[in-house]
């Protein structure tokens, strides 16, 4: 297990770890406060299926893995439920968008235009995220300001 905790990342992966946390637990918290426009309800016009399981439990899983990544522990694994909850957002909402029509199921939105370009445009936050959880996975938590270094520190198992 103590392998899991290991980091040699700079002091400063800290950084990476509040924006993407914050980013998460924000959103997360959004989909209690407004079930309709940001969980059930959009899952439902999304395509995901039961919705009204989907949008607590994604919402759920938002707030405490963003949260384990800002305190910088468990935070690979907290990075692979993370990674799967921002993949699946991909291939719901902006695979559609690229291609410019219904894909496996998922709603194709209104919008201007369709497309490459339009698809890069309404994912520009979730690559960033994907790409900083994957960056987590890789270094960890951080050496400095991290509660898995202070586990590895402390002789944890």
């Amino acid at each position: 297990m103590r392998r899991h905790f290991l980091t040699n990342a700079p002091a400063a992966t800290v950084l990476v770890r509040i924006l993407i946390g914050g980013v998460f637990v924000s959103e997360g918290i959004q989909k209690f406060l407004y079930p309709a426009e940001l969980a059930a309800g959009r899952f439902a016009k999304i395509g995901i299926p039961t919705p009204e399981i989907m949008g607590p439990f994604v919402g759920g899983c938002e707030v405490v893995c963003g949260t384990l990544v800002i305190l910088g522990l468990l935070t690979r694994l907290a990075a692979i439920v993370l990674l799967v909850d921002i993949s699946v957002a991909i291939v719901s909402t902006k695979i559609p968008v690229l291609l410019g029509h219904a894909f496996w199921g998922f709603s194709l939105p209104k919008l201007p235009h369709y497309g490459f370009w339009s698809m890069m445009h309404e994912a520009r936050t979730d690559f960033s995220m994907w790409l900083g959880l994957l960056f987590l996975l890789i270094v960890g938590a951080g050496k400095k300001w991290s509660l898995d270094a202070l586990v590895v520190s402390r002789g944890g198992s």
